[in-house]
């Protein structure tokens, strides 16, 4: 199985790194048509706060040519050095890198394991590469399989068991700091899906005031009117920054929102009241040298890690089911796959090796007219029957065993074949 994907996750990599690779809608779209016109291979890319994946199949010798191709695009379209891309990314291919799919689509491999957003992710990822024409069949399918994977995980067992995701994590750490909240006022700077769900949780704090900032007036007005907030324009940021005591940001922006500079203007006249800022995007909005440890305690993302154990214990119960559903579906795909990719050439040649012996057996029994009995004849028949099952057995079987094993010499045995047996497309 031809197929490649190249990682960068926050398992591997910190948060400082995994942004100089962040990619926003209009990103993902020219990252995907940069293949399109440096290579001719299937590519999805899988782009969120936590990872980076890029998926790539349909050209010969990947493992080689793939690896070239993409630490090219990393290196080129993000510019930065190869040195870089190389100590931060790792490579899976084959059916390592279809089982590293399904558990990142079954939340697996989430920092939140269980958690929803990760399958809605993988079908943005599927549809956007659709509409560039860079997903062939391959991805397509491998893809879909993986819609399908999320769902049997999330409905067979209970690793999604309540509501527990980065926004809901970075809610408890609230809680951890603060314990009351009817007289804070509480800001979310960004109106997208994050946003959103950190909202919900937001709520049942009941601080006294919320604000919503966000550079579009429109999402800021329907996301303060479902909780009963207040709009402030994104040009009053320097305010939200004085009048809050708690911040959760999660904008797309590609450069801080809030620098040192900035926030150092504003600080004083803040009379010494402390600040959380919880700076959930990625790339970060708020520049790490803002905390201080004392005043304004600020964290990011990977700092939601260290208190996720101890919320996703009951969670990670039941992880080894999942991993049985992700082994059973990983088997099952490269079965069907190479099935599908096999059968052809198997076909064609079972066809080829009867052609064949229906001519010998017929010249034969023709020369011989006369001579032979009809059991003789029913023996020859069989006989020349079972003689051409043992000559396809080998290479049948050959085939088989690098389909279980999902190897990549799978391809090289088909072409050999062909070769070989001169089976004509």
């Amino acid at each position: 199985m031809n197929l490649l994907v190249t990682c960068c996750n926050f398992r591997n990599t910190p948060i400082e790194i995994r942004e100089k690779f962040s990619l926003d809608s209009n990103r993902l779209k020219a990252a995907l048509d940069w293949f399109s016109a440096n290579s001719n291979v299937e590519v999805i890319i899988l782009a969120t706060c936590n990872r980076v994946e890029i998926y790539i199949a349909g050209i010969d010798s990947l493992e080689v040519l793939g690896k070239e191709i993409v630490t090219k695009f990393l290196s080129e379209f993000f510019v930065v050095p190869v040195e870089v891309v190389e100590k931060h990314f790792f490579f899976l291919g084959a059916i390592d890198a279809v089982k590293h799919l399904f558990r990142v689509s079954g939340s697996l491999d989430s920092m939140i394991v269980g958690e929803g957003q990760i399958a809605g992710q993988v079908k943005s990822a599927l549809e956007t590469a659709s509409a560039a024409s860079t997903a062939g069949p391959l991805l397509y399918s491998l893809f879909r399989q993986a819609r399908r994977v999320a769902k049997r995980v999330r409905t067979e067992t209970m690793i999604s068991r309540g509501n527990i995701s980065v926004s809901s994590v970075a809610i408890g750490y609230v809680k951890q700091v603060f314990d009351h909240f009817g007289d804070k006022v509480v800001a979310i700077l960004g109106a997208g899906k994050m946003g959103e769900l950190t909202l919900k949780n937001l709520q049942e704090l009941k601080p006294k005031k919320i604000i919503v900032a966000n550079r579009s007036p429109e999402k800021s007005a329907v996301l303060a009117k479902s909780c009963n907030g207040e709009v402030y324009p994104w040009e009053l940021l320097a305010d939200v920054l004085v009048h809050a005591d708690i911040i959760i940001s999660s904008t797309g922006s590609q450069e801080p929102i809030v620098t040192k500079e900035f926030f150092s203007s504003v600080s004083h006249k803040r009379n010494g009241r402390s600040l959380v800022i919880l700076d959930i995007a990625v790339p970060r909005d708020f520049d790490p040298a803002i905390h201080d440890g004392d005043q304004t305690c600020l964290f990011n993302i990977d700092d939601l890690q260290k208190i996720r154990e101890s919320t996703l214990k009951e969670r990670l119960k039941h992880v080894p089911q999942a991993e049985v559903i992700v082994e059973q579906e990983s088997s099952r795909f490269i079965a069907d796959w190479e099935r599908r990719r096999n059968g052809p050439v198997i076909a064609r040649l079972n066809q080829e090796f009867e052609t064949k012996r229906k001519n010998v057996v017929t010249n034969l029994l023709s020369k011989l007219n006369g001579k032979l009995s009809k059991e003789d004849k029913d023996y020859i028949e069989g006989a020349f029957r079972l003689l051409q099952n043992q000559f396809l057995h080998g290479p049948i079987s050959a085939l088989a065993e690098e389909m279980q094993k999902g190897n990549a010499s799978n391809h090289s045995l088909i072409d050999a074949l062909r070769k070989l047996f001169r089976l004509q497309d």
